[in-house]
Protein backbone atom coordinates (compact mmCIF):
# COMPACT_ATOMS: atom_id res chain seq x y z
CA UNK A 1 0.00 0.00 0.00
CA UNK A 2 2.76 2.22 1.04
CA UNK A 3 4.24 1.32 -2.26
CA UNK A 4 1.57 2.71 -4.70
CA UNK A 5 1.03 5.51 -2.75
CA UNK A 6 4.65 6.43 -3.38
CA UNK A 7 3.97 5.79 -7.07
CA UNK A 8 0.81 8.30 -6.73
CA UNK A 9 2.60 10.95 -5.85
CA UNK A 10 6.01 10.39 -7.99
CA UNK A 11 4.73 9.13 -11.51
CA UNK A 12 4.66 12.20 -14.07
CA UNK A 13 2.20 11.13 -16.09
CA UNK A 14 -1.77 10.98 -14.63
CA UNK A 15 -3.48 7.93 -16.10
CA UNK A 16 0.12 5.72 -14.51
CA UNK A 17 -0.01 8.04 -11.55
CA UNK A 18 -4.56 7.19 -11.14
CA UNK A 19 -3.52 3.15 -11.95
CA UNK A 20 -1.25 3.38 -9.10
CA UNK A 21 -4.21 4.82 -7.59
CA UNK A 22 -6.26 1.77 -7.83
CA UNK A 23 -3.51 -0.17 -6.83
CA UNK A 24 -3.42 1.30 -3.30
CA UNK A 25 -7.08 1.22 -3.10
CA UNK A 26 -6.97 -2.30 -3.70
CA UNK A 27 -4.22 -3.05 -1.27
CA UNK A 28 -6.85 -1.01 1.59
CA UNK A 29 -9.49 -3.31 0.22
CA UNK A 30 -7.12 -6.20 1.26
CA UNK A 31 -6.52 -4.73 4.69
CA UNK A 32 -10.33 -4.10 5.29
CA UNK A 33 -10.94 -7.70 4.37
CA UNK A 34 -8.19 -8.51 6.93
CA UNK A 35 -10.27 -6.50 9.99
CA UNK A 36 -13.47 -8.85 8.95
CA UNK A 37 -15.22 -6.11 7.55
CA UNK A 38 -16.22 -7.67 3.97
CA UNK A 39 -18.66 -5.22 3.69
CA UNK A 40 -16.45 -1.96 3.61
CA UNK A 41 -14.15 -4.05 1.50
CA UNK A 42 -16.67 -4.69 -1.28
CA UNK A 43 -17.71 -0.72 -1.19
CA UNK A 44 -13.99 0.23 -1.31
CA UNK A 45 -13.51 -1.78 -4.13
CA UNK A 46 -16.95 -1.33 -6.20
CA UNK A 47 -16.97 2.54 -4.91
CA UNK A 48 -13.52 4.23 -4.61
CA UNK A 49 -11.56 1.73 -7.22
CA UNK A 50 -14.03 1.30 -9.71
CA UNK A 51 -16.65 4.55 -9.65
CA UNK A 52 -14.11 7.05 -8.91
CA UNK A 53 -11.22 6.23 -10.36
CA UNK A 54 -13.50 5.95 -13.89
CA UNK A 55 -14.06 9.81 -12.73
CA UNK A 56 -10.32 10.48 -12.60
CA UNK A 57 -9.80 9.08 -15.83
CA UNK A 58 -12.31 10.50 -17.50
CA UNK A 59 -11.08 14.18 -16.40
CA UNK A 60 -7.62 13.37 -16.82
CA UNK A 61 -8.99 12.46 -20.49
CA UNK A 62 -10.80 15.79 -20.85
CA UNK A 63 -7.62 17.71 -19.55
CA UNK A 64 -5.47 18.39 -22.16
CA UNK A 65 -2.22 17.01 -21.33
CA UNK A 66 -0.05 17.83 -23.59
CA UNK A 67 -0.10 21.73 -21.97
CA UNK A 68 0.02 20.31 -18.32
CA UNK A 69 3.00 18.38 -19.13
CA UNK A 70 4.76 21.91 -20.49
CA UNK A 71 3.74 23.48 -17.53
CA UNK A 72 6.20 24.07 -14.68
CA UNK A 73 6.00 21.02 -12.57
CA UNK A 74 7.14 21.97 -9.51
CA UNK A 75 6.00 24.87 -6.98
CA UNK A 76 7.71 26.88 -4.39
CA UNK A 77 5.69 25.19 -1.66
CA UNK A 78 8.41 22.69 -0.87
CA UNK A 79 8.91 24.21 2.81
CA UNK A 80 5.26 23.50 3.67
CA UNK A 81 5.17 20.16 2.19
CA UNK A 82 8.62 18.69 4.17
CA UNK A 83 7.15 20.62 7.09
CA UNK A 84 4.08 18.16 6.56
CA UNK A 85 6.69 14.97 6.24
CA UNK A 86 8.68 15.80 9.18
CA UNK A 87 5.20 16.12 11.38
CA UNK A 88 3.87 13.02 9.67
CA UNK A 89 6.91 11.06 10.29
CA UNK A 90 7.10 12.21 14.06
CA UNK A 91 3.45 11.27 14.42
CA UNK A 92 4.33 7.20 12.96
CA UNK A 93 7.59 7.31 15.03
CA UNK A 94 5.42 8.39 18.23
CA UNK A 95 2.96 5.60 17.74
CA UNK A 96 5.81 2.89 16.73
CA UNK A 97 7.61 3.87 19.99
CA UNK A 98 4.25 3.90 22.25
CA UNK A 99 3.37 0.25 20.55
CA UNK A 100 0.56 -1.81 22.23
CA UNK A 101 0.00 1.01 25.13
CA UNK A 102 -2.09 3.07 22.91
CA UNK A 103 -4.28 -0.20 22.05
CA UNK A 104 -7.41 -1.07 25.11
CA UNK A 105 -6.06 -3.83 26.58
CA UNK A 106 -9.32 -6.49 26.29
CA UNK A 107 -10.80 -6.28 22.15
CA UNK A 108 -14.40 -6.66 21.91
CA UNK A 109 -15.40 -9.70 20.12
CA UNK A 110 -15.67 -9.85 16.05
CA UNK A 111 -19.00 -9.94 15.11
CA UNK A 112 -18.94 -10.52 11.02
CA UNK A 113 -22.48 -12.47 10.57
CA UNK A 114 -25.11 -9.61 10.50
CA UNK A 115 -22.92 -6.74 9.49
CA UNK A 116 -24.01 -6.59 5.76
CA UNK A 117 -27.76 -7.13 6.74
CA UNK A 118 -27.59 -4.15 9.97
CA UNK A 119 -26.63 -2.01 6.43
CA UNK A 120 -28.97 -2.76 4.32
CA UNK A 121 -31.70 -2.36 7.07
CA UNK A 122 -30.65 0.89 7.92
CA UNK A 123 -30.14 1.70 4.46
CA UNK A 124 -33.16 1.08 3.35
CA UNK A 125 -35.62 1.25 6.15
CA UNK A 126 -34.89 4.32 8.36
CA UNK A 127 -32.68 5.88 6.23
CA UNK A 128 -34.38 5.75 2.71
CA UNK A 129 -35.50 8.83 1.85
CA UNK A 130 -31.77 10.62 1.93
CA UNK A 131 -30.25 7.74 0.02
CA UNK A 132 -33.00 8.07 -2.63
CA UNK A 133 -32.41 12.52 -2.51
CA UNK A 134 -28.30 11.58 -2.79
CA UNK A 135 -28.81 8.82 -5.59
CA UNK A 136 -30.92 12.12 -7.27
CA UNK A 137 -27.86 14.27 -6.96
CA UNK A 138 -25.60 12.11 -8.03
CA UNK A 139 -28.15 11.62 -11.59
CA UNK A 140 -27.90 15.02 -11.87
CA UNK A 141 -24.57 15.72 -12.13
CA UNK A 142 -24.01 12.74 -14.40
CA UNK A 143 -26.14 14.63 -16.63
CA UNK A 144 -24.36 18.06 -16.65
CA UNK A 145 -21.13 16.08 -17.15
CA UNK A 146 -22.66 14.91 -19.74
CA UNK A 147 -23.65 17.86 -21.21
CA UNK A 148 -20.81 20.06 -20.67
CA UNK A 149 -18.63 17.73 -22.44
CA UNK A 150 -20.70 17.60 -25.35
CA UNK A 151 -20.45 21.19 -24.96
CA UNK A 152 -16.98 21.38 -25.44
CA UNK A 153 -16.41 18.75 -28.39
Amino acid sequence: MVIGGVLVITRKNPVHSALALIVTLLAQASIYLMLYAPFVAGVQIILYAGGIMVLFLFVIMLVSIERSMKEDQFNKQWAVGLVAAATLGGLFISVYVKGVSIFPEHALPVVENDNTQKVATMLYGQYMFAFEIASLLLLVAIIGAVVMAKKRI
